[in-house]
This record gives structure tokens, C-alpha cells and sequence, in this order.
């Protein structure tokens, strides 16, 4: 089992090395791309089959001494890591054979199918890592990977600031993140995951409040939560496919791995768990207003992504583990989808805009069926997968009690506005793109949609999108796959009930209704006009993301660019005035001892005799 998990991780890396080789034969390219993470997928499979509901499995060899700590190279499977595995490689290898063809006329394709190999194989080191270094490693290779494919399009000025902005925006969490994963080796001991999560559970952790901050740090650069979302928005400006990996199976998901990973170290902090849920409902609730307002679809997508990971985070910030983590992976599954399928809607329409579409049913009808799947588990549609793991985790919030109580209660009413906000930016972005008239096209347009490359990867993520939610009709047994917090295999019995039920379930479907309701209405009476109107005078102030970029450059920005210029001057103006004053006092020294330097001989004879006589009156003075 544990060798698969190892070839999941190299065999990506593999076809990213051979892809990069090779980059001059396009055929080469496309099979290396597609092939090694077709493989990887199997070994995840496998991984997943072997693995059961066991517990952990743990196959390591001594990398590299570091001091009085050893780094460990292996993989740690557990049923968390089994599962996250398999969706990794299912989106990834949709990405790939949808980009088959949608990148085809790419000159740099080769480079971005093998960065998305590179980008894979990075977050299943991640997911399959057994030592927090090389986790941390795998951490740090996504940045740059998501660096490179966000400036695909380098030669535009949009993705150059975009790739920049992910990259350091990304980084100013992962700064304190690296003091996180460092003090919790130091306090536990060990970088192992297993020491580290053995330790806490047998001897709780010194200062558990301060590392859980630093490690949280890290989790909202990565997965985008409030303050540190705004980088994911303007990373749509990378191509489409890349958007999909992005936002459904690696990076974002990466951040809500970690916590559910180190899921003891939180738990002994119930003030960073009350913070976890104060982001959450900040995040769920002003990104899904931000949604509403867009006129760019991948936009429209981008932020709900990050309503929806803070769902997740607001899920672990009550205790729901199994909840938020059964919404990573339906996530997973819809969001991917809809982002491929918006790629093919902008292939054909050639316009990311709104404004630029209409009545694309009839004319995208593969499109339109399975963008309508996701748009449905998105919203929370009953019997689709979202509705489940959405449930789940208001549920959690609905019966959090005891420490879990105060966070409980604040994403529970940030998770209800959000249903309501979900469902009103869906329907608006469903009715305007495929209902309605289409401008500029006539009605005789039957080109074809998409070719076959495209249209299966949506087939195929459509299918865990509308029925994956009924797992959590097993009673405890999606629980007991992933195991409990440290772990370790949980009887089916023990896990957590995933069905929805409660008063919940009630509030969120009149929420949900509401909200479409609205929308639908505003669009019946006039088809033309905007639904996003019923925002009313906060529209313009949600399509900007409530200017969050312009706080941020005028607290952070500007105030590092003055003190960068404070610097410059007291490094040109004052020290290096120093040290140019010695050069030029040198200077004028050595141009007065020069005039002296004539070469007449007749002057210095008369000095030394002017000399002679001056010497000679001081000696007589003296002796008088």
C-alpha cells in the first residue's frame, strides 16, 4: 500500500521531468502528461482499497540528519490521505485530457502540461508525506508551480500582477506557517506526523494557542480566507483548466488538508478554533456577495470557491472534521466541473463576460446539462452531492456545544446567509448564460460544441457531483474511512452521522429557495437587465471586493514602499555620504600635496632653504 503511495507521488514528477525533456515532440508531451497521472490515479485506487478503514500505515527511511531531528522520506497513509489522494488525481488527470485540446494551439503547452504534473505530484507529497519537511517541501513547490501556470499568459499584464500577487500573498501566510511547522517539531519532539500526533495526545503541546495562530497563518494564505483571499480572484487570469486544478484538488484544498491533518494541535486551542470560525463567516458571506456582483464568469467561480473553503474551515472550526472534509471532496468534485465547463462556453463564446451570453442550451447542451449538475451541488440542491456535505456542516454547527459553542453559533448564521447568497449567484449566473437571447448569434449556429477531450471530463465529474452526497447515507462510514482526528480506524458505529436532519435542513431549503426565488423573479420581469441590481448601491462596492486591494495597498503597500524609500535615502544620503566624503576628503588632500609636486628643481630648493631659515629663527628663538 504504501509503495503505491509513493508511486502516486513519483509518477507525476516522472511524466513532469520526461514532459519537460521532451518538450519539441507534441506527441511525446500529451502522452507523458496524461499517462503517468492515469497511473498515479490507479495507485490511489489502490491505495484506497488496500488502506480500508484501517488505521495509519507508515513507510519512512532516514533522509538527512538535521541536528538533534532527523527529516524522514516516506509516506503515511491513513484513510484522510487515501481518499484526498484519489481526488487529487481524478481532477488532475481531467485537467490533462481536457487540456488536450483546449491548449492545442498553445506554443507553451508543453511547459503547462508539465507544470500541472509538477503541480500533482507537489500535492500528493503534501497529502502522502510522512515527516512535516517534506510536507512543507511539497507545500512550497505549489506556490511556485501555481506562480508559473497563474503567468502562463506572461505577455499580458493581468496574469504578470496576478501570478505576482498569489505568489506573495501566498507567501506573507506561508512565512509564519514555516515558524509553525518548525515550533511543533522543536515542542513534540519530531517532525513525524505520528510522533507529533502521539505527543499531543498523550502530553498536550506548550504553547498550543501560538503555533495553532502561526500554522493558521499558512492555511488562509493557501486556502484563501479573509485577508489573504484577494490573490484568488485575480489568479483567473491563468487558462481555465489550471483555474479547475487550482480551486478543486490542490492548493486551496491543501490549507483544509493541513488542519484536518493536525486537526489535535487545534483542538487544544479552543480561542484559534473561535477565530477559525470568526474568518469563516467573514470569508462565506462577503465572497459570496462578491460573487453576485461579477460580470466575469471565472470570476463568479473564483470567489465562490472561496465561500465554499470557508465553509470547510467553519466546519473544523466546530468540530465537524468529517463534515468539513466530506466537503472538500464534494467541492472537489463540482468545482472542477464548473470550471471546465466554463471553459468551454468561453472557447465558444470567446468572452469570459456575462454580457456576452444567453440561450447557450440549445446550442451547448452537454455544457449546459452538466454545468447545471454543479451549479445544482453547488447551490445545495436536495439529493445532490452539496446539499449532503453542506448539511453536514451546518448540522455540526446547529449541535456544536460545550468550547465549540461560540464558533458554533457564528458559522451557523454566516453558513445560513451564505446558502441564501449561493443560491442567488447560481441562478444568475445559470439564466445568463444559458437562457435568454444569445448576442450576436444566429439561430442556424450549429458548430459543434467542444470536442470529445472536453466534453467527457465534464461527463465524468458530473457523475460524483450529482450522487457522491448519498456516502453520507452509510450512517458512520464515511467517518469511518478517513478515521478519527489522530488517525486511527473508528468503527462504523462511532462516526459521524453525515445524514442531514434537524432544523437545519428546514431553514437552509426556504433559505436557498428564497434566494433563487428572488433572482428568478428579477430576471422574469426584464431578461435584459442584471439580477446582481438587487444589490442595489453595494453593487459596485461587491464587484470590487469591497476594496479590500485598496485597504490592503494603503495599510501594507504603501506604508513598505515609503519605508522602502526611507531606506534608499538614509543608504544613499547618509551612509554612502560617509563613505563618499572619505573618498573625496582623500581626494582634495592628495590634490593639494600634488600642486607642490611640480618637478622644478629650483622650487624646492628654495622650500628647503625657506625651510632651513624657518627651522633656524624657532632654534634661536628658543635658545634665547
Amino acid at each position: 500500500m504504501n509503495v503505491f503511495a509513493l508511486l502516486a507521488v513519483a509518477l507525476p514528477a516522472l511524466g513532469s521531468a520526461v514532459t519537460f525533456a521532451g518538450a519539441r515532440d507534441l506527441r511525446h508531451v500529451k502522452f507523458w502528461s496524461v499517462a503517468p497521472i492515469a497511473a498515479a490515479l490507479f495507485c490511489s485506487l489502490v491505495v484506497q482499497v488496500a488502506h480500508g478503514t484501517g488505521g495509519v500505515s507508515t513507510s519512512i527511511t532516514k533522509l538527512a540528519p538535521a541536528g538533534q531531528y532527523t527529516v524522514w522520506l516516506g509516506t503515511r497513509v491513513s484513510g484522510l490521505s487515501a481518499l484526498v489522494g484519489i481526488l487529487v488525481t481524478v481532477v488532475a488527470l481531467c485537467v490533462q485530457v481536457f487540456s488536450l485540446t483546449y491548449m492545442r494551439h498553445e506554443k507553451r503547452y508543453p511547459t503547462y502540461a508539465a507544470l500541472i504534473s509538477l503541480f500533482t505530484a507537489a500535492m500528493l507529497l503534501v497529502v502522502y508525506s510522512a515527516d512535516l519537511i517534506v510536507l512543507l517541501v511539497g507545500w512550497e513547490i505549489m506556490g511556485a508551480c501555481s506562480y508559473f501556470l497563474i503567468g502562463h499568459y506572461w505577455e499580458r499584464p493581468d496574469a504578470r500582477s496576478g501570478s505576482i500577487k498569489a505568489f506573495l500573498v501566498t507567501k506573507t501566510g506561508d512565512v509564519p506557517f514555516l515558524f509553525g511547522i518548525t515550533a511543533l517539531g522543536i515542542r513534540t519532539g519530531s517532525f513525524r506526523i505520528d510522533d507529533v500526533l502521539h505527543y499531543v495526545g498523550v502530553n498536550g503541546l506548550p504553547y498550543a494557542s501560538f503555533i495553532a495562530v502561526l500554522l493558521l497563518c499558512g492555511v488562509v494564505g493557501k486556502s484563501a480566507q479573509f485577508p489573504l483571499h484577494t490573490w484568488l480572484p485575480d489568479a483567473m487570469a491563468g487558462p481555465t483548466p489550471i483555474s479547475a486544478l487550482i480551486h478543486a484538488a490542490t492548493m486551496v484544498a491543501a490549507g483544509v488538508y493541513v488542519v484536518a491533518l493536525l486537526y489535535p494541535v487545534f483542538l487544544l486551542a479552543p480561542g484559534v478554533l473561535t477565530l477559525m470560525a470568526v474568518i469563516a463567516a467573514i470569508t462565506m458571506t462577503g465572497s459570496a456577495l462578491a460573487a453576485f456582483a461579477q460580470t466575469d464568469i471565472k470570476k463568479v467561480l473564483a470567489y465562490s470557491t472561496v465561500s465554499q473553503l470557508a465553509y470547510m474551515l467553519g466546519g473544523l472550526a466546530v468540530g465537524g472534521r468529517t463534515a468539513a472534509v466530506f466537503h472538500l471532496i464534494t467541492h472537489g468534485a463540482f468545482k472542477a466541473l464548473l470550471f471546465l465547463a466554463a471553459g468551454v462556453v468561453i472557447h465558444r463564446v470567446g468572452s469570459n463576460e456575462l454580457s456576452a451570453m444567453g440561450g447557450l442550451r440549445h446550442r451547448m447542451p452537454i455544457a449546459f446539462r452538466t454545468m447545471t449538475v454543479g451549479l445544482a451541488a453547488l447551490v445545495g440542491v436536495p439529493l445532490f452531492s452539496g446539499w449532503f456535505s453542506k448539511e453536514a456542516i451546518l448540522g455540526a454547527a446547529w449541535d456544536a456545544s460545550g468550547e465549540f459553542a461560540a464558533a458554533g453559533r457564528i458559522v451557523l448564521i454566516g453558513g445560513l446567509l451564505t446558502v441564501g447568497l449561493t443560491a442567488a449567484y447560481a441562478t444568475r449566473l445559470w439564466l445568463k448564460m444559458f437562457w435568454g437571447p444569445f448576442p450576436e448569434a444566429s439561430p442556424d449556429d450549429h458548430r459543434v460544441e467542444a470536442p470529445q477531450t472536453e466534453l467527457v471530463p465534464l461527463i465524468v465529474l458530473a457523475v460524483p457531483a450529482a450522487v457522491l452526497g448519498f456516502v453520507a447515507l452509510g450512517g458512520g462510514a464515511f467517518g469511518s474511512w478517513i478515521g478519527n482526528a489522530f488517525g486511527l480506524a473508528v468503527p462504523s458505529s462511532a462516526g459521524a452521522d453525515l445524514a442531514p436532519a434537524g432544523p437545519t435542513s428546514a431553514i437552509a431549503f426556504v433559505v436557498t429557495v428564497l434566494g433563487a426565488g428572488l433572482v428568478w423573479n428579477a430576471w422574469r420581469r426584464d431578461p435584459a437587465a442584471d439580477p446582481a441590481a438587487l444589490l442595489g448601491r453595494w453593487r459596485e462596492t461587491a464587484l470590487y471586493g469591497f476594496y479590500l486591494d485598496d485597504v490592503q495597498d494603503l495599510i501594507i503597500v504603501q506604508p513598505a514602499k515609503a519605508l522602502a524609500r526611507l531606506v534608499g535615502f538614509l543608504d544613499t544620503e547618509v551612509v554612502d555620504a560617509y563613505v563618499r566624503g572619505a573618498g573625496i576628503g582623500a581626494r582634495g588632500l592628495g590634490g593639494l600635496l600634488r600642486r607642490v609636486q611640480t618637478g622644478n628643481i629650483q622650487l624646492y630648493l628654495t622650500a628647503l632653504f625657506a625651510g632651513v631659515i624657518v627651522i633656524a629663527a624657532v632654534f634661536a628663538g628658543q635658545v634665547r
